[in-house]
């Protein structure tokens, strides 16, 4: 049996959640088009002939503008130590740019404290033609000595099983860390407080989207029903308006999103409750950032 820890790693917005779940199979990270969707550092683990692989999807790497970034990028930058492989994430329907070179300079500095394996991970090829996409890998090839080049699609499940296949020989041998049956260590209440948040994200435009934190306060699961509330929390009254939208028409979508998609993953029945609050500066807020699990 061989194991190991592969960070998923990137600058914010190239792909890494969408990639988690199309290598699980399952969905257990929260994906938008909106950048700095994943605010934590998420285990997926997946379950391959002869190893197990615990992948740790990560925040993007980002300029931070808010303590609640900055503990984005540190989660990030410490999965990077941690983890025995790295998949480092870069767009084919772009050429290298500033993100992805400041990416790209947080992974060199890891490698430079422990040597390991380093994948670079080309996402998004279904979206670029075929004559294009080769100029483009070749520039992302000359940045790095990368151990492996491995063009994929999660959106279409095309080149996944290679990568896989490319990173289970440089894996140790080991003993499995997780039970056969582990997909992720997430929570169903961590679980039911994202998908809330991911339906806000493709609700909501411009500024909302980053203000929006989401505190499950009541998880009770009676049999085959599960009761949630929940709070979501923004930082100004305006946005609490565009939230609720008018006559509560998008407070009651969003919920009735989250709702259907709890029941499809959790397996049951779900009762489901949600206010807006304000709570101002909350991005800024040591307490509220500890009690939200950032």
């Amino acid at each position: 049996m061989k194991f190991g820890t592969v960070a998923i790693v990137g600058r914010s917005n190239v792909g890494k959640s969408t990639l988690l779940n199309r290598l699980l199979g399952e969905k257990v990270a929260i994906v938008s088009d909106k950048p700095q969707t994943t605010r934590t550092r998420i285990l997926g683990v997946a379950h391959v002939p002869g190893a197990q692989i615990a992948f740790l999807d990560t925040p993007g790497l980002h300029k931070p503008q808010h303590l609640l970034n900055r503990r984005m990028v540190r989660t990030a930058v410490e999965t990077l130590d941690e983890a025995d492989i790295l998949y480092v994430l870069m767009e084919a329907t772009s050429l290298p740019g500033p993100g992805d070179l400041a990416a790209l300079a947080h992974v060199k500095d890891a490698v430079a404290k422990r040597p390991r394996p380093i994948i670079l991970v080309v996402t998004k090829i279904d979206l670029v033609n075929k004559h294009k996409l080769l100029p483009v890998l070749d520039s992302y090839a000359k940045l790095f000595a990368w151990t492996e080049v491995v063009p994929v699609s999660a959106q279409a499940d095309d080149n996944i099983d290679r990568l896989l296949a490319v990173t289970v020989p440089y894996l140790e041998e080991g003993e499995a860390a997780y039970d056969e049956d582990t997909v992720t260590d997430q929570t169903m209440r961590t679980l039911a407080a994202e998908m809330i948040r991911e339906k806000i994200l493709h609700a909501t435009e411009e500024e909302v989207p980053y203000s929006v934190a989401v505190d499950v306060e009541q998880f009770v699961e009676e049999g085959k029903l599960a009761r949630i509330r929940a709070s979501i929390l923004v930082e100004r009254e305006t946005q609490k308006g565009i939230l609720i939208g008018k006559q509560g028409e998008r407070l009651k979508h969003i919920s009735t999103q989250a709702r259907q998609e709890m029941e499809r993953v959790f397996g049951m029945k779900v009762f489901l409750e949600v206010w807006v609050k304000v709570k101002e500066s909350w991005r800024e807020d040591e307490q509220a950032l500890v009690q939200l699990g950032y």
